[in-house]
């Protein structure tokens, strides 16, 4: 096998010890929700962006929003890390004023500890909204990185690939008296790197998942809601940071995604959990 063959394997492997993966499943796209989702994207894609609404309305909207999912959002993080020892779900909902574009994201005020949730969403942003069920979906969309552990995973992933090819790395340097010296240090940066983004995009789905099933039980339309993430836009913003879209790329999968999880929720009563390892 190929050194690189190797690596990629160990690679996984340790992603895969740190137990980390999705929490729960992830829908099957039938064909019926496939086709509206294609037909929803391409609309979405078509549609001019109307001005932005006035500062008071889109406040108003803000604070109405936010009193709707935000109960809803601490109640199902509450029932679903309730084995979990300490887990905050009490979440500070705010705006970033300091931010210039359309941008929301989750994030802890204490990181070591993984204390103080935060939810932030900019001024832009909040303008930008066409409509509750799109800022609903956004908020429980960030809510579902908090229920999910997503923070916790990344970082565990993270050191595991750090470790593996760090490991990998010393044991080849040690049979090569050629061996760059800077070897060592620079895979497990490549492997804290790439350990970080597995998952990524499963992670995203995930957050859609229960972003729908938060958005759907405080009231709001999940699928119109997503179509926000359906407006795409440049991944990046004018300093070389990602974008709200960057991070959040828009795709057929994911509005599909939550078009299946909302009839999910419809014929049976909620979204699934997989069975622990």
């Amino acid at each position: 096998m190929k050194v690189s063959g190797i690596l990629a394997g160990a690679l996984a492997g340790a992603v895969l010890l740190a137990g980390c993966g999705t929490t729960y499943v992830l829908p099957e796209i039938d064909g019926a929700s496939a086709s509206r989702a294609q037909s929803m994207f391409a609309e979405a894609q078509q549609v001019a962006r109307p001005a932005p609404k006035s500062r008071n309305a889109a406040l108003q909207r803000y604070r109405r929003v936010v009193a709707r999912v935000g109960p809803v959002g601490e109640a199902l993080c509450l029932r679903e890390t309730a084995g979990l020892s300490g887990f905050d779900c009490h979440v500070d909902i705010g705006i970033d004023t300091e931010m210039n574009e359309r941008n929301a994201y989750f994030t802890y005020g204490d990181h070591a500890r993984k204390r103080n949730p935060m939810i932030r969403v900019t001024l832009p942003m909040i303008h930008d909204v066409q409509n509750d069920h799109e800022l609903a979906f956004i908020l429980g969309h960030e809510y579902g990185h908090l229920i999910a552990r997503h923070a916790q995973k990344k970082e565990q992933q993270a050191v595991a690939g750090a470790l593996i090819l760090g490991i990998l790395s010393a044991a080849a340097a040690a049979d090569n008296p050629y061996a760059d010296p800077n070897m060592v240090s620079d895979n497990v940066e490549l492997g804290y790197a790439l350990g970080h983004q597995a998952f990524s995009q499963d992670y995203e789905l995930e957050s859609d998942t229960l972003g729908t099933l938060i958005a759907r039980s405080a009231g709001y339309d999940p699928v119109i809601g997503a179509c926000y993430f359906a407006r795409g836009e440049a991944a990046h913003v004018q300093d070389q940071r990602l974008s709200f879209w960057g991070t959040h790329p828009p795709d057929e999968q994911r509005l599909a995604t939550v078009i299946a999880v909302d009839r999910q929720i419809e014929t049976a009563g909620g979204i699934g959990r997989k069975a622990s390892h």
